[in-house]
């Protein structure tokens, strides 16, 4: 995969200028050489199989820039760096993709007027086609709906919405869409980021 290969290339270029550069450039070249490669597109193939070799290689750049060995965890190290895992990253462009282009969903309280606690999701249309299912807008719908209701509620004002969801995201540090499903969807999140 061509992805890959680019990946690994920025590996490498980033190891061998590691011994001169600083945390913070390191930092800085990370997003300009690596991250914004890893992005591109993201929502399209970000639950494809193939994008845990992805995060692998993720995982070796993160230890690369922090000197970590191969053994040693990154979901703290992800935290320090202030740096989305790949499976954060690929919720956090799909939820700004809903964001952006909020006119395209409708919320269950557009639907009917009735007053319930699940007013704030968006409509989910039915369909059993699985290929719908796995499209972006059915899955940005299915993410969105599972946020905790203090971010939910932030969906009209996107740049607070783009901030909490980013700090939410650092927080889990997530290794697999799986996890982004096990936190708990109705738990109250603060943060002092507003």
């Amino acid at each position: 995969m061509a992805l890959m290969t680019k990946l690994n290339k920025a590996c490498f270029a980033i190891r061998a200028m590691k011994p001169i550069l600083t945390l913070k450039v390191l930092r800085m070249t990370y997003y300009s050489y690596f991250h914004s490669v890893m992005s591109y597109g993201i929502i399209f193939w970000g639950p494809a199989h193939l994008s845990n070799n992805i995060f692998r290689i993720q995982k070796r750049m993160i230890r690369i820039i922090t000197n970590k060995s191969r053994r040693d965890s990154c979901r703290q190290v992800y935290k320090q760096l202030q740096i989305l895992t790949l499976h954060g990253q690929y919720v956090y462009s799909l939820l700004m993709f809903v964001s952006k282009f909020r006119e395209l969903f409708l919320s269950n309280s557009d639907i009917h007027d009735r007053n319930t606690q699940y007013n704030l999701n968006l409509h989910h249309p039915s369909t059993n086609l699985k290929l719908v299912q796995r499209g972006v807008l059915y899955s940005g719908i299915k993410f969105f709906n599972h946020l905790p209701i203090s971010i939910k509620l932030l969906f009209k004002d996107p740049m607070h919405f783009k901030i909490k969801l980013r700090s939410f995201l650092l927080e889990h540090s997530l290794y697999s869409l799986d996890e982004y499903f096990s936190v708990t969807p109705n738990e109250t999140y603060y943060t002092n980021t507003i």
